[in-house]
């Protein structure tokens, strides 16, 4: 019942339900696409540490971050009912690749004067798998909410509009962030691996990787509460207060021989992560700024010594 219901999600890009509130004028997320992990020499900078300005080890996860293109600007109205989309924008021009996600429009339909009645506005912004080695050209298209003032967001949103944002434009070294991402997908499993059931003695009658029994006898139904087969993985999953160890634009800080396995070779910026990132290599995933804030957070990234880049 920890989490429930097990549904696989229905997009590979994990979708957003609050965007935290911010004072700057910025785009307030980004798409990245995980590459692998390794591990870091670092000096611990945690002031209650035991090992306090010593060198230790880190696993971290490697995040190729291509620009964003934004592709257009959508307007919201704050109605009884939630936010309701009352326009949008399109960029004049636009990748060609976008017409692999979904049919273009032929011409700008309204401007940015038009549009009057809103409360709040948004950038549309696709990736650029073109630009890495994933063996993709089909770009993911996701809404990223921007900080600051109504105003402020409206004149940021009219001059990105056809640009590219950049990972150093939303985050800096040391942040806390969230992570939301699509887990890996395991396929149909059984009910000892997917809810941890015990294994019953070879004495048990019929099975000894089942459950038994599938609940009381009345009401003449099984209660979704017992444990049963299924497809298991392909979640939708967040993980909160990770830190962003290190931010570079050379790609070549992480050249590893060969290329990182089954990823390929970076070719753009990177970001290195904190310990571990859901989802499989090569998969996109969405980080934010943190909307549970760790109080006890040490804001300074850590001095990176050493990056291994053995495969």
């Amino acid at each position: 019942m920890q989490f429930w219901p097990r549904s696989r999600a229905r997009h590979p890009i994990a979708r957003v339900r609050y965007w935290p509130a911010e004072s700057k004028v910025k785009p307030l997320g980004f798409i990245a696409y995980k590459a692998g992990m390794t591990h870091l020499m670092v000096i611990d900078n945690h002031p209650k540490s035991l090992t306090k300005g010593e060198s230790i080890m880190l696993p971290s996860t490697i995040l190729e971050c291509p620009p964003l293109a934004v592709m257009g600007v959508a307007f919201y109205k704050q109605t009884i009912n939630g936010w309701l989309k009352v326009a949008s924008i399109m960029a004049p021009k636009v990748d060609k690749e976008l017409a692999r996600a979904f049919p273009l429009a032929k011409k700008q339909v309204k401007s940015f004067s038009d549009i009057s009645d809103y409360d709040d506005v948004r950038l549309l912004v696709h990736t650029n798998p073109k630009l890495t080695s994933i063996g993709t050209k089909k770009p993911k298209v996701l809404e990223i909410a921007i900080g600051g003032q109504k105003a402020d967001k409206v004149k940021y949103a009219q001059d990105m509009l056809g640009k590219e944002i950049t990972i150093d434009q939303v985050f800096d070294a040391g942040n806390q962030l969230n992570i939301h991402g699509i887990t890996k997908g395991k396929g149909m499993q059984g009910t000892v691996k997917r809810f941890g059931v015990p294994v019953r003695q070879h004495k048990a009658e019929k099975t000894k990787r089942g459950i038994g029994t599938l609940g009381s006898w009345h009401p003449n139904r099984v209660e979704y509460t017992v444990a049963q087969s299924g497809k298991m993985g392909y979640h939708l999953r967040t993980e909160y207060n990770k830190q962003i160890i290190k931010i570079g634009k050379d790609a070549q800080d992480l050249a590893v021989k060969g290329g990182i396995i089954h990823y390929g070779i970076l070719e753009n910026a990177y970001a290195l992560i904190k310990g571990s990132v859901m989802g499989p290599k090569k998969a996109p995933v969405l980080l934010t700024h943190a909307t549970r804030s760790n109080l006890h957070f040490v804001k300074d990234a850590p001095e990176v010594t050493y990056i291994s880049l053995e495969n």
